[in-house]
């Protein structure tokens, strides 16, 4: 394979056979710097272990997000280019590509030569760490059928809450709506808050559950919702589409223009503020047995390579993820069904050959191909306390437990 120039008379390897150097340098795996992202509607919960003054980035907002593993630019107002995009980095910590780039040049060699003629999205989930100083505004994510208007995708979404990390002052996600609403048909009760767009009082028309460590919950596209401040692990379909319905959110009004963030111009001009409640899955938000059928639990798997395993993220096809303990001095093998990447959450040890550290955001992220997810590959704790460490997979990869249904 050719090089190209880079313009200064020298050569530079095509992304191809850069991403072939990286996995051959890594062992197959792609050693991955972290992604911050910032947000302006929300104080950040400072718990992501940065120095007190990086949190605070002006007019682009605060960091309050780290998406993992990410080939997804988040859709910010402003921002740099590649907010969102993790970036692969070589032996030395140098960042060389991102993770979408590198995915785009050779599926094949990451995803599988199978996965990737099958999924030419490419990785399909995106995964994030959710380090918010106050309650994320009431919001919904809108059903394919009117992302795809936009040329865009749904964004069914799972969360998990670490143990043993401050819950921050509003550890409660409000969920749906009131029962009733649905019984009577009742859906107008939330447009004059859509159109006064002055208050926060269209919670009164929700419910609010404890984000309780170690548990967490699902939310399908179509869910209204407004998550708390406990610290969350997401896992989500791959896209960043919303509408904002809370007005007053953190003692400020929010820009109305959230609400209409993925709404067609000449839908909001026909509809205004009525169409947006088009996204509300109207079954699903007024569930009188919600919390039954959208609550998660670690469901432990069978497993004999050293370590316990327990699934955190299931119950769908669309993405799955697993937290694995592995014990002071203990050894894990592990063989998967496919591409996964994943988040050393606490302890450090040995990873397919590289050192991790939890805690530590220049080795706590790493990427593992097709080709050595599949075969049987070791983890090690080399430290003193558990090795814990989240991974992360896309759609299609793994059969995972089911919730089970209650039906009113």
């Amino acid at each position: 394979m050719g090089h190209d120039s880079d313009g200064r008379g020298m050569t530079a390897a095509s992304p191809r056979r850069l991403v072939e150097e990286l996995l051959n340098d890594g062992g197959g795996v792609l050693r991955l710097a972290p992604a911050f992202v910032a947000r302006d509607l929300v104080p950040p919960g400072r718990r992501f272990g940065l120095p007190e003054d990086a949190y605070d980035l002006g007019e682009r907002g605060y960091v309050c997000e780290r998406w993992l593993g990410s080939t997804t630019k988040a859709d910010n107002r402003i921002g740099p280019p590649d907010e969102g995009l993790s970036h692969v980095v070589d032996s030395s910590g140098r960042p060389r590509m991102t993770l979408r780039d590198a995915v785009a040049a050779d599926p094949a060699a990451i995803m599988g030569e199978a996965y990737a003629a099958s999924h030419p999205q490419g990785l399909g989930r995106l995964a994030k760490l959710l380090d918010y100083g106050a309650r994320i505004p009431y919001h919904i994510h809108p059903p394919q059928r009117f992302a795809e208007l936009l040329g865009r995708r749904s964004k069914d979404e799972q969360y998990y809450f670490p143990a043993g990390v401050d819950a921050g002052p509003h550890p409660e996600t409000f969920f749906g709506v009131h029962p009733w609403i649905v019984r009577e048909r009742a859906y107008d009760v939330l447009l004059p808050y859509l159109v006064d767009w002055d208050s926060d009082l269209i919670l009164r028309h929700s419910r609010a559950e404890l984000q309780v460590p170690d548990e967490g919950f699902q939310v399908p596209s179509g869910v209204l919702h407004g998550p708390g401040t406990a610290l969350t692990v997401e896992l989500q379909e791959d896209s960043d589409v919303f509408a904002m319905f809370q007005a007053l959110n953190a003692g400020r009004i929010i820009s109305k223009e959230l609400l209409f963030h993925d709404v067609r111009p000449e839908d909001r001009r026909a509809h205004g503020e009525r169409f947006p409640l088009n996204f509300v899955e109207w079954e699903l938000n007024g569930d009188p047995y919600f919390y039954e059928n959208n609550h998660l639990t670690p469901q432990p798997i069978d497993t004999d390579g050293g370590g316990s395993e327990w699934w955190i993220f299931y119950n769908t096809p669309k993405f799955s993820g697993k937290k694995l303990v592995v014990p002071p001095g203990g050894r894990h093998t592990a063989t998967e069904r496919g591409v996964y990447s994943l988040l050393v959450w606490s302890g450090s040890g040995r990873y397919c050959g590289h050192d991790v550290r939890g805690g530590d955001a220049d080795r706590d992220e790493l990427l593992v191909s097709h080709a050595v997810a599949t075969a049987p590959h070791t983890i090690e704790n080399t430290g003193d306390t558990d090795l814990v460490v989240f991974t992360f997979f896309g759609p299609d990869i793994n059969e995972t437990p089911s919730i089970p249904v209650f039906a009113a």
